[in-house]
C-alpha cells in the first residue's frame, strides 16, 4: 500500500502537550505545530518557564491570527491534551513519565526521547533494560496508547522561522495500527514531513540508536540530516 496523505484523518481538533517543552527538540516541535495550526500547550515541572516558553514561541515569525500556545506544569498539561509527545532528556524519562501514569491513561503518548551517551568518541546509544525509552514508557504507562515517533527530526529546523519545508519521514513503532495514522497525520502538518509505519516497539531501540549516527554526520558534514524512505 503505497502512502497517500489524503486518507489520513483529521486531527485538527486535538490539543498537542509536550512535555519538556522548554528544551530545544519540544519547544521546535511546539513551534511547528503551532505554525501548522494546532492548539499547543508547554509542559515543564516550572509553570513559570512554560508559560515563558509559551509565549516566546507565539512571538516568532510564521504563526496564524489567533494562535494558541499556552504552558503550564507537566500535570496539567497532561491532563488538558489529547495528544502528549515526551521531549524529556533520557536522565528524567523514566520519573517524569511514571508520575504522570494517571493524567496519561487513556491519553496518545508520542516518545521522541533518544538514549545516548557521549564520551571522547562521540555519542553512543545507550543500553535500555525495557529495549528503548518507548517501551520504557510504555512499561510505565499502561492504560496510555503509546508510540515512538519524532526521533530525528533536527531541534534547528524546527526553531528556524525561515525554513518553510522538513523534508524528511518520521518513523512510527507502536503496537496500535491505528495510532499509526494520528500521528501521521500530525506529521503531516509540518510541510515536507510523512510520517512512516516502522514496525512494533521492539523494532524502536535501532531507530533511538540511529540518532547517535546522524549526530555524526551533521558534524561531519555541517549539516542537519533526517531520514526520507524511498518507494513510498
Amino acid at each position: 500500500m503505497a502512502y497517500d496523505a489524503t486518507t489520513l484523518p483529521d486531527v485538527s481538533g486535538l490539543t498537542v502537550g509536550i512535555i519538556g517543552g522548554t528544551g530545544d527538540q519540544g519547544r521546535g516541535l511546539a513551534y511547528r505545530f503551532a505554525r501548522a495550526g494546532r492548539t499547543v500547550l508547554i509542559g515543564s515541572r516550572s509553570a513559570e518557564r512554560a508559560a515563558q516558553a509559551a509565549a516566546e514561541i507565539a512571538a516568532l515569525p510564521g504563526m496564524p491570527a489567533g494562535v494558541d500556545v499556552t504552558g503550564a506544569d507537566n500535570d496539567e498539561v497532561a491532563r488538558r491534551s489529547d495528544v502528549v509527545i515526551i521531549a524529556v532528556p533520557w536522565d528524567g524519562h523514566a520519573a517524569t513519565v511514571g508520575a504522570l501514569a494517571e493524567p496519561l491513561a487513556g491519553k496518545i503518548v508520542v516518545d521522541c526521547v533518544n538514549p545516548l551517551g557521549f564520551d571522547k568518541q562521540g555519542p553512543y546509544a545507550l543500553q535500555v533494560a525495557e529495549g528503548s525509552a518507548v517501551q520504557q514508557a510504555a512499561a510505565l504507562l499502561p492504560d496510555s496508547r503509546v508510540c515512538a515517533a519524532f526521533n530525528h527530526v533536527s531541534a534547528p529546523l524546527l526553531a528556524d522561522p525561515e525554513v518553510d519545508r522538513i523534508d524528511l519521514d518520521v518513523l512510527i513503532c507502536t503496537e496500535d495500527r491505528e495510532l499509526v495514522n494520528v500521528v501521521a497525520a500530525l506529521a503531516a502538518r509540518i510541510p515536507g514531513m510523512r510520517g512512516i509505519y516502522a514496525g512494533r516497539l521492539r523494532n524502536a531501540h535501532q531507530i533511538e540508536a540511529f540518532t547517535a549516527n546522524l549526530i555524526a554526520i551533521n558534524k561531519r558534514y555541517k549539516a542537519h540530516a533526517g531520514i526520507r524512505v524511498t518507494d513510498l
